[in-house]
Parts: C-alpha cells; structure tokens; sequence
C-alpha cells in the first residue's frame, strides 16, 4: 500500500512540474493579439489615397447602388442612410461631391477603388498621403463587382501588393485603411469575422466579412493581412448590424482589374447551362461515388456547351483545377475565365469521368445592357422590354416566353427598395396577365398618385415572388 502512495505521489509531481511547461506551449502557439500594427500602418499607408468626385446634378441628387440594387437587400432606408452625409438630395441644380478611397496598384499610377465611388462623376480627385493631389481619368469600371480603376499621372508611386484572400482564414487578423467621415488615412484593425458571404447585392456576391471599423468614406480601400498584403476592397456596411463590413475578395478583384487595365472593360465566360445542386437522390440515382457537382439541368441550344458536347444528365465536378461543389461554385468560376478561352470540364456521364474542352462565350448580361439604350423608366422606376427568344434562351427562360424583362432599376425609385432586379420577368399586374408594353402602358394609367399595386415577377427556371409597390 506504502509503495502504491509513493507511486501516485510521483506521478503529480511529475505532472505539477509538467504542468508550466505544457501551458507555455499551448499558450506560444496561439497568437491571441498582435504586438501592434505600427509597421503594417507605415508600409501601406503611402499606397492608400483619398478620392473626391464631383458631378453636376440637374433638377436632383443621386443615391447609389451597387450593381442592381442595395447591397441591403432592398432595406432602402439603410443604403440612404449609408450614404446620407455626401448625398443631399435637393431639387435645385448643383454640384455633387462624394468621398471614397482607393489603393496604389503600379508606380505610373494606376489606382483600384469601388464603381459607386468614381460612378457618372464629372471630376475625380486624388489626394495622396502626403497632400499631393491629382485629377484622375476612369480607366474602366465593372458595377457587377463595384470595381473601377482610376489613374494619374504620376511615377514613383508606392505600390501595395496583393495576396491571396483564400489563404485568409476566419478568424485572421486585417487591417483597413480609408478616409471614413474624409478623414485621411484611418487606419483601424478586426478579424476576418466570415467568408463567402451572399448580401444580396449582385449576383458575384462572395464578400469577406470583417470586424475592422467600417464607415462611409472607406469605401475602395485596402483590407491587409499582417503581411500588409490586399486580401479585400472594401466595399459595403449594414447599418443594422454594427461592427459588420465588406470586403470584395482580392483572389475575385485582380481578374476583374486585369481586365479593366488590359481592354478597359470586363468580359465574362459563359458555358450556356442551367444547372442545379446534385442532392443525395441524385447522387443515388446516378450511382455516383459522392454527393459532389452540379447536375446538368438543360443545354442551350447553339451555346459553348452545346457546341462542346455536354449533355443533360452530366455531372459537373471540376473546371481547370477548381472543384465544383456548387451551382455557385460553377457560376463563379466560368464567369472569372476570359471570353475565347478554352477550360477543360471533367464531368461524370453515367458512371464515367470524362473530360471535355469548352470554348466559353460571352455572358447574356451584355444583351440586356444593349437593351437599356433609348429607353425610359416607368412611374416606378423600372425599365422593361419585351424578352425576345435570344435574351430568354441565355436567362434559362422558355425561348417562346411572352412577357417583359426588366432591364434597368432606376437608382433611388420605389422599384430600386425592392428586390427585383435586371434579368426578372413581369409576369402580372394586381393578378392581370401582362405581355406586351401596350397592356403595361394601359394599366399604368389607371393607378392613381398613392395607390399599392401588386406585382408578380419570375426569376430563372422555379422563383416566382411578388412586391408591394406604391405610386408617389
């Protein structure tokens, strides 16, 4: 019994002693705070510019909006009040001015900023860290992803690099640097709080979402990593959740500027599939090894797929050397490959891999902005054309579909509060059948100045939903 004693007293002794040591390195391999970001601030700083643009208004202000919509969701007094303190909406004739700021991409003076901050501007400003200040042109601008490049004429500039936004781990810490409020060079630090993050702002939504202060103004600036590399652009704040910002991933960002520097505009891959989640029926159905792909709902007739091959019934799995385990996944993807290029889609067909070379083409995105010249808004600010075969084939609509499209959402209109978008379909009006502009010009004259009109919209193959609109 006495020798069992001293065993167990041995053996808490040796854990006591082994105690400190196993804490000291438990505690060395989680670096819970930063010493400090002092020297991220001065590396990056000279790279960060503020952006002043100024545009002559006639007859009213302007509220912006990110690609279709709000990057609210449709929450129409939380993106007024996003940009309420440069947007005074008032009736007179008058010069409007807005801040932002940006990010130093080249020593001759190429500058990233979002869309919304140099956006239908008259005049664009930089003012460098040290008070230089330039006129910049808009080299090119792509709203889908609220991304423009800007330039100056300059040499020796301070250049930020970019690093990869999918080695940022949730949980990492950033830094942002901005004008919040026009106030210079704030430098202001958070995690990574989520990924991937869908706002309802556009349909390439994959935002970063981070804690880091912020506010109006730092809209275009760099989010760092600890390396003082851009991971993000920041881009977007919810009013209602305090402490929640966006960033536009820099792995999506640097296609987009590449672009825009190379050919000053963005054309985007487009396969001509529709497309859905393969579930575990599926996966059942097919025989297929794992739950993993995109189903391959339809093939458009004439379209790259079609031309290559694919089929339905095939399973999407990989494009190039990115997996595929979404409809996102593939949306994306395809839409970050250059028109003309060739990918290789490794699929499966019943029971077999294969791999099939696919030419993409151009996203229908195109024809619908053609579409919005010489056309005017109605009372509600929507903008809609008759869908022609061609247009309704590439929205994975019925090629003999008889409806209105919707083109175009007036910024600041009752139409721009709810959540239809360009590329949806009118299908009716208080449950009359709308077709033509004729029948929609005739019912529009009946709705009086303060009365609710219901209407019922398509978006793609299986989403029908309806709105509450008011005449002002």
């Amino acid at each position: 019994m006495r020798q069992i004693r001293k065993i167990w007293i041995t053996l808490i002794v040796i854990s006591l002693c082994a105690f400190p040591a196993m804490m000291k390195i438990s505690y060395a391999a989680v670096q819970m705070v930063p010493a400090g970001f002092t020297e991220i601030a001065k590396l990056a700083k000279p790279g960060v510019v503020n952006i002043q643009t100024e545009k002559n208004i006639e007859g009213g202000g302007r509220v912006y909006r990110h690609f279709f919509g709000s990057p609210y969701g449709g929450n129409k007094d939380s993106f007024d009040d996003f940009f309420a303190p440069f947007f005074n909406q008032q009736p007179q004739n008058r010069k409007e001015s807005s801040l932002g700021s940006g990010f130093i991409i080249s020593e001759d003076g190429y500058i990233v900023t979002n869309n919304h901050v140099v956006k239908d501007a008259d005049q664009v400003k930089v003012i460098l860290h040290d008070n230089k200040e330039f006129n910049a042109t808009v080299v090119g601008t792509d709203p889908m992803t609220d991304l423009a490049l800007i330039k100056i004429e300059a040499k020796n500039l301070m250049p930020l690099k970019f690093g990869s936004s999918s080695k940022a781990e949730v949980g990492s810490w950033v830094v942002a640097i901005g004008s919040p409020f026009g106030l210079e060079q704030t430098v202001t630090a958070g995690i990574v709080s989520a990924k991937g993050r869908i706002i309802g702002s556009g349909p390439y939504d994959d935002f970063i979402q981070t804690d880091a202060s912020i506010n109006p103004g730092n809209s275009g600036g760099p989010l760092l990593n600890l390396d003082g590399e851009v991971i993000g652009i920041n881009t977007a704040i919810v009013k209602a959740g305090q402490g929640i910002g966006f960033a536009i991933p820099s792995d999506l960002a640097t296609g987009i500027i590449s672009q825009l520097t190379q050919q000053k505009s963005v054309s985007r891959g487009w396969m001509g599939v529709a497309i859905q989640e393969v579930t575990q029926q599926l996966a059942q159905y097919y025989e297929l090894k794992d739950v993993k792909g995109v189903y391959v709902a339809k093939v458009f007739e004439g379209e790259p797929a079609e031309k290559a091959g694919i089929q339905i019934g095939d399973v999407i799995y990989q494009i190039n050397d990115k997996p595929v385990n979404s409809s996102r996944d593939l949306t994306m993807t395809v839409a970050g490959i250059s028109v003309g290029d060739t990918v290789n889609v490794k699929l499966i067909r019943e029971g077999n891999e294969k791999t099939i070379k696919v030419k993409l083409g151009k996203r229908p995105s195109d024809d619908l902005e053609i579409m919005t010249k010489n056309e005017d808004f109605d009372i509600f600010g929507f903008k809609l054309k008759p869908i022609n075969s061609d247009v309704a084939r590439k929205l994975g609509y019925p090629e003999n579909i008889k409806n209105l499209v919707v083109v175009d959402v007036k910024p600041g209109s009752k139409a721009s509060a709810s959540i239809v978008r360009q590329g949806d379909l009118l299908l009716e009006i208080n449950r009359h059948k709308i077709e033509t502009i004729e029948e929609y010009q005739q019912y529009l004259k009946k709705v009086k100045k303060g009365d609710t009109t219901q209407m019922l919209f398509r978006r793609g193959n299986n989403q029908v939903f309806a709105i509450t609109i008011e005449k002002s």
